[in-house]
């Protein structure tokens, strides 16, 4: 297994209390805290621009991201061993509530992808981003790897169950995530060439029936990718504000609260979706670079904290984590500047709203309680 071999080529010794330290013991790993805290910071200054220098917008966003890193703590807490326990029941739940959202869901921008709990909105597809994850990670670790195709059998309904429901909602873009969520699970539990080169020809052969399936709207941003010049005032506006405005940052950026395409409110969704463009007018390429970086310090972390994992089921959900989370700002930053259709999909820790952002903290929590759960053991 591709995580197996990496694990015993950058072995570390292990069993120095050197190693110990009060944030073992809060099961905190400081260095992805301290990399979560620069994101998040970076987060709120961009923000309070696409926001017009709100402040009740920065308020809701700061008690969402100090709930968020309390739910990271609690998560910490569990060890991989209890998780690995709750993944069949986890996923169930989640299941449930995504069947439930297309009977009585919330209608909200056409979409119905939410269940309404009284004091708040709950999506439960964010749900599925890691109970698809823990439960593959839980029937790997029962079975001897690298998979077959008898386990590959298995999988298939677990990932594409709840992503068919999803894409119903519709949310094409969060479907997308739970396959990618599922196949990286896969691909690290040892897929074998052969599979893969079999699942891109079937996607190849799928995609022209696949643009049938589409709604009116999905198919336009295909168009649009493809030339958003064909609806410049229509259907192609978001694209090109986004492409202006991030072209018109230049290098080092008009400033920041000086950006003209949020403030004047030429840029749609400019605190949600599109936020990145807000990023790259008023810091400029630099100041993208550095926002970048600080996501790439966060996928470096969980790379390390996935090679050195106790175990098969924890190896696998690290790492189904750290990429999905990869493959979720690479969408958007790609969307946003054009190299990629627009799906609608959050830039973590940065966007405006709170379902996603919750995902992104359990998620990191469980990171955190992988790694220093294993330190624990081996000291």
């Amino acid at each position: 297994m591709l995580m197996s071999s990496l694990k015993h080529k950058f072995q570390k010794p292990a069993g120095d209390s050197r190693y110990r330290s009060i944030w073992q013991y809060l099961h905190i790993d400081i260095m992805l805290f301290f990399f979560i805290l620069l994101l998040a910071g970076a987060g709120l200054v961009i923000l309070y621009s696409a926001s017009m220098q709100t402040p009740h917008s920065i308020e809701l966003q700061l008690i969402r991201l100090l709930f968020a890193f309390a739910i990271m703590f609690v998560v910490a807490q569990i060890s991989p061993a209890t998780l690995q326990r709750s993944a069949p029941w986890i996923y169930v739940i989640g299941l449930t509530c995504l069947m439930t959202v297309l009977i009585i869901g919330h209608i909200g921008k056409g979409a119905q992808r939410w269940l309404n709990l009284g004091f708040f909105h709950f999506q439960p597809a964010e749900i599925m981003k890691l109970a698809i994850p823990l439960l593959l990670a839980w029937y790997f670790h029962k079975v001897y790897l690298p998979i077959t195709f008898r386990s590959v059998l298995f999988a298939l309904p677990i990932i594409f169950i709840p992503a068919f429901l999803t894409a119903k909602q519709p949310d094409l873009g969060t479907a997308i995530l739970l396959i990618i969520a599922g196949g990286w699970v896969l691909f690290l539990a040892g897929l074998s060439g052969r599979l893969i080169g079999s699942a891109l020809a079937a996607l190849i052969v799928f995609i022209p029936f696949g643009w049938y399936i589409l709604h009116d709207y999905q198919r336009q941003r295909v168009l649009n990718f493809l030339n958003p010049e064909r609806d410049p005032l229509g259907t192609g506006y978001h694209i090109i504000q986004s492409k202006i405005a991030i072209g018109s940052g230049g290098l080092l950026g008009k400033g920041w609260l000086s950006g003209t395409q949020s403030n004047l409110h030429f840029l749609p969704e400019h605190r949600t979706d599109f936020i990145f463009a807000v990023c790259g007018e008023e810091f400029g390429f630099i100041g993208s670079l550095i926002l970048i970086a600080l996501y790439m310090l966060i996928v470096i972390r969980g790379v390390f904290i996935t090679i050195y994992a106790q175990d098969t089921f924890s190896r696998l959900l690290a790492g189904s984590i750290t990429f999905t989370f990869f493959v979720s700002f690479f969408i958007n930053m790609g969307m946003v500047t054009g190299i990629l259709p627009v799906v609608g999909v959050p830039l973590p820790l940065v966007s405006y709203g709170g379902s996603s952002m919750m995902t992104i903290m359990v998620s990191f929590g469980i990171l955190m309680s992988i790694q220093t759960h294993r330190k624990l053991l081996t000291t």
